[in-house]
Order: C-alpha cells, then structure tokens, then sequence
C-alpha cells in the first residue's frame, strides 16, 4: 500500500449533488500533490451521476474512479466503505482525504480499519513536509493539523508509516478555488462487485432538513458572544444584522445556553467561514472560536475585556459594552455616520 505519490479524495454526493467540502478537498489536494510529485485521484459512488462527473477536473482533479448501481444510490455504511476500501487498496495513494461530514466520518474509520493504517479526524489544515523520529527522517509526510485537548493547544499529528496516511478535513476549512471550466479529469469507470450479504440494511425513506441559515456562503456575519447571550443582547445582534444585510452567527456558549440554534454556530465544532466581514459582538475569542472564523477578509470585534483574544486577530477592535456600542453602530448605519 501507498507505493504511489498520489492523493485520493472520497467525494461525497448527495441527491446526486457533490459536496463543496469535496470540491475543497480537490483544491488541497492540488496543492499536496504538487508537493509528493503525484496526481490528484478521486473516487464518487452513486447512480446517475450524469454531468456531475465532469465537475471534480474543474478543480484540479486528474483522474476521477466513479461506481454506479442503482443500489449505491443512497448512503449506506457497509457498501459504500467496502466499495472504497477496495479501490484504494488498487490504486495504493499515498494520502486519501475525506470530508469530516456525517458520511465522511462513517466511512472512513470502516476504511481505516479494513486497510489498518492511521486516521487523523477534523483536520484544520494538511502540509506535506518532512518529520524526524528517533534517528530516521521521514521526507514528503503528511502533516494532518487539527485542534487537540478541548481545542486548547493547535496539534500536527504524522504517520509516516501508516499507508496510506488518511485524515478527515472539516467543511469550509479548505479555500475552494474558481473552477476551470476548460480543465477535464479522465474519467474511469469501475465495476460494482458486491453482493447482496453486502447490503445488510436498506433505505426506505430519506428525509433532508433544510438549515435554517446558510453561514458559509454569508458575505456578512455578525455574531453573538458571551458578552451579547442575553435575550436583549441577542436582539441587538439580529437587528445589526438585518440593518446591514448580514447572518446572524454566534459562539457555542450562546449555541449551548439556547438562546440561538445550532446552525448559527460557527467555530470547530459549528460551521468554518469566510465572509467579506465578521462583526464579533462580545466573543471572547478562544481557539475554538477562532478555527472558524479566523480567515474572515475583515474583522470588527466588539468586546469590554482589551485583553480578549479576539482583539489578537481582529482588524478593527472596539472596547466597550455591546448593549452601548451596537445601537451607535445601527444608528450609525441607518444616518450613513452623520451623527444625531
């Protein structure tokens, strides 16, 4: 296993649709094998999947491994991580990559397990670069970073000597490039040879719950911390955020306190984002929070503490209650900062 230079990528549809945490993966991928001086493979399983096959080349895929069987159209477990297990012990990658998603967390553990080699789950970010144990240098490794111990301290997990080297990557983590239209992957068909044992359950319904906000495409966040988890404070949120045209987002404790839904949440266990602007109204700033929205175009944080961490990554920094400071900025907005 792993004789090749190659990265894999497990791309998850559903309904037929590739996931953008796929189609990020690709992207990193493109950047990874340039560096182990191999190609960007990637796999899909389905039925149906018409022109969405083309869609992986866009991104920097070269060669694109797809199955399909009416059985296969739905996720399940066992077929779909025999399936994989299968193809990536032929074609031997050196890396394989899965979206930290509820499907990619199912399959790849199964895969793992069959191919008994090394997972490193919710990555944050993945280098290739060389590692030293003992008196033996590893070169060209994969560096899988994730956040350890409560996501206290930032970790770079190795094994070099697991083959393949695989690792779960969180959505939205990963910057997904402009695709390229013009940029075609080979497509390869393989052959589906599972069984009925295969199949130990079966879909008999699907039932999908749209979110109620859709954070990773929002090009304006503002979002409640602490310093806003009140009932007062949270409406003084949501009415900055539909003056300026923004999502409402918030930290986990809010999230944990139940004054806002879990699809608000952003940070390492919420939703990563990226938007144009992230209106910080009295987050702390902690690690957890900060993996996913650090890399935000521009940051206002809003926080009566001068010492809270956000202010470390924070563009522009306002000391000062978020009950005081949010009605100036609405009355602010609302004057086109004339003043009373």
């Amino acid at each position: 296993m792993g004789s090749t230079k190659n990265v894999l990528v497990y791309i998850e549809q559903n309904d037929n649709k590739i996931a953008d945490v796929s189609l990020e993966l690709i992207c990193k991928a493109t950047e990874l094998a340039r560096d182990t001086g191999g190609e960007v493979q990637a796999l899909i399983l389905g039925q149906g999947l018409g022109a969405e096959l083309e869609r992986p080349g866009h991104y920097g895929c070269d060669t694109l491994y797809y199955t399909e069987d009416e059985r296969l159209a739905h996720f399940t477990s066992v077929p779909y991580a025999k399936v994989v297990a299968a193809l990536v012990k032929k074609l031997e990658p050196q890396i394989v990559l899965f979206g930290a998603t509820t499907q990619g967390r199912d399959v790849a553990p199964r895969v793992a397990s069959t191919l008994r080699c090394g997972l490193t789950a919710d990555c944050t970010d993945l280098k290739i670069g060389s590692h030293k144990y003992k008196k033996k240098i590893y070169e060209k490794t994969l560096l899988q970073i994730r956040p350890a111990f409560g996501g206290n301290i930032v970790a770079t997990i190795v094994s070099p000597e697991s083959s393949p080297s695989m690792a779960t990557v969180r959505e939205g983590v990963m910057k997904m490039n402009a695709p390229e239209p013009d940029r075609k992957a080979r497509l390869v068909k393989e052959a589906c040879e599972l069984t009925a044992q295969d199949f130990p359950t079966r879909v008999l319904d699907v039932v999908r719950t749209i979110k109620s906000v859709d954070l990773k495409s929002a090009r304006i966040i503002v979002s409640a911390g602490m310093g806003a988890a009140t009932p007062e404070g949270i409406a003084l949120v949501k009415e900055l955020a539909a003056t300026i045209g923004a999502e409402v987002g918030a930290s986990r404790p809010v999230v944990d306190s139940g004054l806002m839904p879990k699809d608000h949440q952003v940070g390492q266990t919420g939703t990563t984002v990226r938007p144009n602007l992230y209106i910080a109204c009295g987050v702390s700033g902690q690690i957890q929070h900060r993996a996913g929205m650090s890399e935000s175009i521009r940051i206002i944080a809003i926080n009566s503490d001068p010492d809270a961490p956000i202010f470390d990554i924070a563009h522009y920094g306002i000391v000062g209650d978020v009950m005081k400071v949010i009605p100036e900025m609405i009355k602010a907005y609302k004057t086109g900062g004339s003043g009373p």
